[in-house]
């Protein structure tokens, strides 16, 4: 599974836990997110790239009282299965959900494992 994935954490804040495989995903992140707003969930396809927006499944927040979001860049294979926020919910999420769970509640000093794409 290929893909960038950007949220934030109960007390950490926005960061990257996948990468994509990319030394630096910020770019690739920021261009498929171009032009796509701030709102709570939006999809966007170019090309073969899609980027998608949804809040948290669990109606986790953070400790400031926010939804968390989860901010997907979706690359080949795996993006020729995701039309729309609801696809990345069914096919994605379900890929992710797990490790969340397990880290969303971490120390604010917690570092994501280098090398996840």
């Amino acid at each position: 599974m290929t893909l960038i994935w950007a949220t934030r954490g109960r007390n950490w804040g926005f960061r990257f836990l996948r990468d994509g495989g990319l030394a630096d995903p910020l770019p690739t992140y920021d261009g498929a997110f171009a032009g796509i707003g701030t709102g709570t969930s939006a999809y966007k396809r170019v090309g073969t790239t899609v980027a998608v927006r949804f809040p948290d499944p669990a109606g986790r927040k953070d400790s400031a009282g926010r939804v968390i979001p989860h901010d997907l860049v979706v690359l080949p294979p795996l993006s020729s299965d995701v039309h729309s926020v609801e696809d990345a919910l069914q096919r994605v999420w379900p890929l992710l959900a797990e490790e969340f769970e397990r880290t969303w509640d971490s120390d604010p000093d917690w570092k994501v494992p280098s090398a996840r794409q």
